[in-house]
């Protein structure tokens, strides 16, 4: 044993002497610089001055901190100016004490006062008490939850359905739970809020196309494709997802589902579609834009929707195959981290989705309603009307802007306010301006229901006319 390391000892020496003289005088440098970092400091002591107790005291007298929030004007901006409602805003609802035709509320299918739809409500509190203090995951899960999902399934032609509590939370935790840092989100410069924060979350690479140009998405398509024909072992791991609305609710028009299926096929990308404003609305039976098409659901990857409009209860629901949606149960933070749906409000819309399914007239009632006020509005002084003839809610905005935001809100909200003193409750379309991508302009929205009458439609327009008269001259 020991002649052999007598040996190595030799050869090593052998191997020193016969090194080219670079490589001794490399590694010596190396060696020499090794030992300078074991033995150096590795930073230098600065002189310190240290204040008086004084001139510390002088300082913190004199510091001011800025203000949590930006200072408010003295006049109150009209945010924060609260119309108060009193009893359900249905049919009819009572604001600041005057009752008024609901024109505002997002209560299409006039659910939300619906008897039946109370009782089950009621008889659900009664069983199960008010909340469920727990997420999905720990001990939420109610008999409720499980029975809604799959009647949701099975209404909307899917595999599978999984509940939110939230509707905003929807597809804000539906588009993180798929697309990570690194991947590719195609998206229309139209999205609503909760999209973009879904966006925002999902910290992907984010490519805008304009509203409904589905030229300008092939476009960006392909220029991705391009891209990732130079680096296909990089386009291997990159998952690409195109964003759209059904129905917009900034913009009150629908997608052009067809062309985007197509998109979808040629350049290999999923496809996500958020329902919130057309589910329970669009198609013979209320299913949606894919319904409305005649579009195979099976085509699209990713179905959302909240059920705090047609559906008249509070949450929303995804859907879709079962291994696309059974992702979210372990990674949708707003199914993992929120208190599942109250007991009551899974009955309620259990209750909605009976009634639609008996009743499949009420949508084309609706219809006939958003038709008819569409036609109705043409032509108001001062206003354009935008949206589609079968939306729901539709946007009155300024034929001609003043100029300034601020001044087109004030003059759309004198509009809103003297509707209101004669009956007809309408909302201005309010949005987080500093956070919005591209922020719509401003607009009085219109909102259409079942419940609405030929005279309350009449007395309606002919009150945004006379308004718009009174205040735009």
């Amino acid at each position: 044993m020991a002649s052999g390391q007598q040996w190595v000892l030799v050869e090593m020496v052998q191997a020193f002497y016969e090194a080219p003289a670079y490589h001794l005088i490399l590694e010596g440098i190396l060696i020499l610089w090794i030992i300078r970092l074991l033995f150096s400091k590795t930073y230098k002591l600065h002189e310190t001055y240290k204040l008086t107790e004084k001139e510390k005291e002088d300082l913190i007298e004199e510091w001011m901190p800025e203000p949590l929030v930006p200072l408010l004007s003295k006049e109150q901006p009209p945010s924060l100016s609260y119309d108060v409602v009193t009893g359900p805003p249905s049919h009819k609802i009572i604001i600041n004490g005057k009752e008024c035709i609901n024109f505002a509320s997002l209560n299409f299918l006039g659910l939300l006062d619906n008897e039946r739809v109370k009782q089950k409500a009621l008889a659900s509190l009664k069983k199960y008490g008010v909340g469920t203090c727990g997420p999905r995951g720990f001990y939420g899960t109610f008999d409720v939850h499980l029975e809604l999902e799959s009647r949701l399934a099975t209404f909307m032609k899917t595999e599978e359905a999984i509940l939110y509590s939230y509707g905003f939370a929807t597809v804000a935790s539906a588009i993180p739970a798929y697309s990570k840092r690194g991947d590719i989100i195609f998206v229309d410069e139209a999205a609503c809020f909760s999209i973009q924060k879904g966006l925002q979350a999902s910290r992907s690479f984010i490519k805008y196309f304009k509203h409904n140009d589905m030229e300008d998405l092939e476009r960006l398509l392909k220029e991705q494709e391009l891209e990732d024909q130079k680096n296909p072992r990089k386009a291997r791991v990159t998952r690409k997802f195109i964003v759209v609305e059904g129905l917009y609710i900034n913009t009150a028009d629908i997608c052009p589902l067809p062309q985007l299926v197509e998109l979808k096929y040629k350049y290999k990308v999923r496809l996500f579609l958020e329902e919130s404003l057309s589910f329970g609305v669009l198609g013979e039976h209320g299913r949606g834009v894919t319904e409305h098409f005649g579009v195979n659901i099976d085509d699209i990857d990713l179905i959302s929707a909240n059920m705090e409009n047609a559906m008249a209860s509070i949450g929303g629901f995804c859907c879709g195959r079962s291994f696309v949606i059974d992702h979210q149960r372990l990674s949708g933070q707003g199914y993992c981290f929120s208190a599942s749906l109250p007991p009551m409000l899974a009955a309620a819309a259990i209750e909605a989705l009976n009634i639609m399914e008996e009743d499949p007239d009420i949508f084309s009632v609706l219809r006939e309603k958003c038709k008819h006020v569409y036609k109705a509005l043409q032509g108001t002084a001062g206003l354009k009307l935008v949206g589609e003839p079968f939306a729901p809610a539709l946007h009155l905005q300024l034929d001609k802007t003043s100029g300034s935001r601020d001044a087109d809100m004030q003059l759309l909200r004198n509009i809103v306010d003297h509707c209101l003193q004669r009956g007809v409750a309408l909302t201005l379309a309010h949005y987080l301006e500093k956070e919005e991508r591209f922020v719509p302009p401003p607009s009085i929205r219109v909102v259409v229901t079942v419940e609405q009458t030929e005279d309350d439609i009449q007395n309606a327009v002919s009150c945004i006319q006379e308004a718009a008269v009174s205040v735009l001259k």
